[in-house]
């Protein structure tokens, strides 16, 4: 089971660190957010063993995806936050597949779903 935390209130310009329990140890982790209206969006996804990163043009160089298999956890570290990163984050499991570097971006890629955590960035 897949769950999410780290959400909050924030100003511009901070900076917050999502965590979400990996599913199983063998699958890439995705993150991925929504806005009211808005349908949901890549983030950043990381290959099972950590050897592949992939970030949305409009985190990178800001947001950091990392895991921790030992202790069964995906980060996403959030920095110089702005309001329109606000929105509800959602990590995922992506479906398992044989290739180790496998990290997909497109949301059918990933079968099982945390619930969200809110992010909030005020100016």
């Amino acid at each position: 089971q897949l769950q999410a935390s780290g959400g909050g209130l924030v100003q511009v310009g901070d900076s917050l660190r999502l965590s979400c329990t990996i599913f199983a140890l063998d699958r890439a982790m995705g993150w991925f957010r929504q806005t009211p209206g808005k349908e949901r969006e890549f983030v950043a996804v990381i290959s099972r063993r950590g050897g592949v990163t992939s970030y949305s043009d409009s985190v990178k160089g800001r947001f950091t995806i990392s895991r921790d298999n030992d202790k069964s956890i995906v980060y996403l570290q959030m920095n110089t936050l702005k309001p329109e990163d606000t929105a509800v984050y959602y990590c995922a499991a992506a479906f398992a597949n044989a290739r180790t570097f496998y990290a997909p971006t497109q949301e059918t890629s990933y079968a099982y779903w945390g619930q969200g955590t809110l992010v909030t960035v005020s100016s």
